[in-house]
């Protein structure tokens, strides 16, 4: 069972919960900047509720500057492995169907905000 804070990210914020792996490439490609809230296992992780509580604030601080959607346990240790990101709870950031960054774990509002500015002022990897 889905912890209600995740389920909220959904239902309340319309995000889109990720189970198959051509979800999560089509969400990553579109374009713009993307972050794939990995949740993992809420009931032994008590920093997850906490972090499903912190992202909407964080997009709002960020102007919608980036879209968020949830990955599903059905694909997360897929995406864990393609990201090289293996603790949890974490935020991987794409743009443009390219990893650009993640922050593992629970952070201090101050860090999200330093990382995720650093993050976004990436330049997109030359083709």
């Amino acid at each position: 069972m889905t912890h209600p804070l995740i389920s909220r990210l959904n239902t309340e914020f319309g995000w889109p919960n990720l189970k198959e792996m051509t979800e999560v490439v089509a969400f990553t490609d579109a374009p713009g900047v993307h972050v794939l809230f990995v949740p993992g296992d809420a009931k032994r992780n008590l920093e997850t509720p906490d972090v499903a509580v912190i992202l909407p604030e964080l997009r709002m601080a960020f102007q919608g500057r980036f879209d968020c959607a949830v990955v599903d346990d059905a694909v997360e240790e897929a995406v864990r492995d393609a990201a090289k990101v293996f603790k949890t709870p974490s935020l991987i950031f794409y743009r443009d169907g390219e990893m650009i960054g993640a922050i593992p774990k629970v952070r201090d509002w101050s860090e999200y905000v330093e990382r995720i500015t650093q993050i976004m002022a990436l330049p997109v990897a030359a083709e």
